[in-house]
């Protein structure tokens, strides 16, 4: 603690917290390969935006701050330095929705890159979730993002007799 540190800022609002983790991690996934898509920053004002007060869809004055601190921190941070920090404040809940968000945030603009696939599998990792235990989460979400079973009547989940199930 040195004679300045009064100057930094409210240490309350530059913690980790679990939604501070939750911002900072689709942050990390999004310039994981090098560039920010539409799809992507779509996504990520569909989960933390919400409604300005003409209805408009954007970021709202607080998740605006949450953002520009979530930026600030992965332009300082290795994701290994954050996963560190955030896996032991994050309930299991918590660490499981931002799996899910992570993987939907990179089939958002269609198939995930390769340094997105090592990205999640570091989050799984750090989190302590296995494969095996997020596999139905995995697909569930990649259904959720397969358009062309409406664009090709034979893809083969469109075939006769297919079922739509779990593994588990």
């Amino acid at each position: 603690m040195g004679l300045f540190d009064m100057f930094k800022g409210d240490k309350s609002t530059e913690g980790m917290t679990p939604h501070f983790a939750f911002a900072t991690s689709l942050l990390y996934m999004m310039q994981s390969d090098g560039e920010m898509d539409h799809e992507e920053v779509g996504q990520l004002l569909a989960v933390l935006g919400g409604e300005n007060k003409n209805g408009v869809i954007g970021v709202g004055a607080n998740n605006r701050e949450l953002l520009d601190r979530a930026l600030k921190y992965i332009r300082s941070n290795s994701v290994d330095k954050f996963i560190s920090e955030a896996a032991p404040i994050l309930t299991d809940a918590q660490k499981m929705c931002i799996l899910v968000n992570l993987v939907d945030s990179s089939l958002a603009d269609g198939e995930p890159e390769r340094q997105e696939q090592e990205l999640f599998a570091k989050f799984m990792k750090g989190f302590g979730i296995d494969e095996a235990r997020f596999t139905p989460f995995f697909e569930v979400i990649v259904l959720k993002n397969d358009r062309s079973v409406f664009l090709n009547q034979n893809h083969p989940k469109n075939q006769a007799g297919y079922q739509v199930s779990l593994t588990v």
